[in-house]
């Protein structure tokens, strides 16, 4: 295994498809990290750990919190990699530790790069709800129930987050 972490994009996209598999194959979260690791090379990054996990503690209370800004649209009618970068997007916004022009932002080009750019319409739509009315009501969100403590960040992040390793996507 590398013992070099991978940037804070990467864990990100790791944390969306560990939740994605999730939600298609009903496997526990620390099976799909065990299936990262042995997939990747790599030990899953804090971050990914924890918002894996913090997400699927805590995916009763965040998807309440998506399908009342969704309006008209079920949760259920979305395609699982949408319903998933919501629910990190949104949990990432709660944490409070990235910010949140960032995890909008994220999300959007997540799900326009393994679904579809009208998902990655919603995806704006929804989250960009809850950032304004969070901002409008200058609240300050807390961790979902259950949810773990942030991990520290990674040493390179910073760097690698001024980078767009993914240029080809915009």
């Amino acid at each position: 295994m590398s013992p070099v972490r991978p940037s804070r994009k990467q864990a990100r996209r790791d944390a969306l498809f560990v939740l994605y598999q999730r939600e298609v194959t009903s496997e526990p979260i620390e099976v799909l990290l065990a299936k990262l690791r042995d997939r990747e090379g790599y030990e899953p990054d804090p971050f990914t750990v924890h918002a894996a996990t913090g997400v699927s503690l805590a995916t009763d209370e965040l998807d309440e919190t998506l399908q009342h800004y969704s309006r008209d649209w079920a949760l259920s009618r979305m395609a699982a990699i949408e319903r998933s970068a919501l629910r990190l997007g949104l949990f990432e916004l709660q944490l409070g530790a990235t910010p949140p022009e960032v995890v909008v932002d994220e999300a959007v080009r997540l799900v326009r790069r393994y679904a579809s750019d009208e998902g990655g319409g919603l995806v704006n739509g929804i989250l960009g709800a809850v950032l304004r009315e969070m901002q409008r009501d200058g609240r300050a969100w807390s961790a979902p129930t259950g949810a773990v403590e942030e991990p520290e960040p990674n040493e390179r992040e910073e760097a690698e987050e001024a980078e767009d390793d993914d240029a080809e996507d915009w």
